[in-house]
């Protein structure tokens, strides 16, 4: 057994023997994802089979089937017949889902990080007036960063937020639906239109990609529970590291 898989099963054994009312199929997924976040297993890594996983853990293959089934709704594994069971190389990102790019990072058991480029006070244009439903040239705070999973620049994001609503923008760190909530402000649901192009200059001058791979161009709308805009987002992804899912 290789020493990540060892790692895994000593993990897997140390949550499955704590006593607390967690199912036991959830406690299983939630160290797999664990040992992704903390860099035990990276992507690409292919885990030990349903028996082993069994056998050496001591839970019913029942378990570790349910457990690679919710890995597998989550976008943590990619599961293929005569192949077996790998770490995904790509981040599934749900539009239907008000939950910010971080928190769905963390729930996918890998790691998020920001590195900002600009929080600044901008007159807004007619078009981010219009998503918004402000007057034009209403001053918003505009929100530039790169996004990160596991160490990997995946996205360059901008976002407007009207300046109401955030009271001091050093505030904001990993997370700006982290900042929302802080502030009383709960997104409830985003509206989202997704195109693909050729990545430009400076795309490129942030996240080097080639040529040939284009980019998710992700425009967003967030609602707070009053179906009140609070913030229009364009997400430059790149398309080799993303999953979309939407309403089924």
């Amino acid at each position: 057994m290789n020493p990540a898989h060892s790692s895994l099963i000593q993990q897997l054994c140390t949550r499955l023997s704590q006593t607390d009312n967690t199912p036991l199929y959830v406690k299983f997924a939630d160290t797999v994802k664990f040992a992704v976040r903390t860099g035990v297993l990276h992507q690409g890594n292919m885990l030990p089979g349903e028996r082993e996983l069994s056998q050496q853990t001591g839970v019913s293959r029942i378990t570790v089937r349910k457990a690679m089934e919710l890995l597998d709704q989550e976008g943590v594994i990619i599961r293929s017949r005569g192949y077996g069971t790998q770490i995904s190389d790509k981040f599934e990102y749900s539009l239907k889902e008000a939950k910010g790019f971080s928190q769905q990072v963390v729930l996918r058991g890998k790691k998020p990080d920001t590195l900002w480029v600009n929080k600044s006070v901008i007159r807004c244009s007619e078009d981010v007036a219009a998503e918004l439903k402000i007057p034009s040239n209403s001053d918003v705070f505009m929100l530039k960063r790169i996004r990160y999973v596991d160490n990997q620049p995946v996205s360059i994001e901008e976002s407007y937020v009207p300046v109401a609503l955030i009271k001091e923008v050093d505030d904001i760190g990993l997370s700006l639906y982290d900042y929302f909530r802080s502030q009383n402000i709960f997104p409830q649901r985003t509206k989202s239109k997704v195109s693909a192009r050729m990545p430009d200059a400076d795309f490129q001058s942030h996240i080097k990609l080639e040529n040939s791979v284009p980019v998710l161009v992700i425009k967003q709308v967030a609602f707070d529970h009053q179906n009140i805009p609070i913030e229009y987002s364009i997400n430059q992804c790149r398309s080799d590291m993303y999953v979309f899912v939407s309403e089924e």
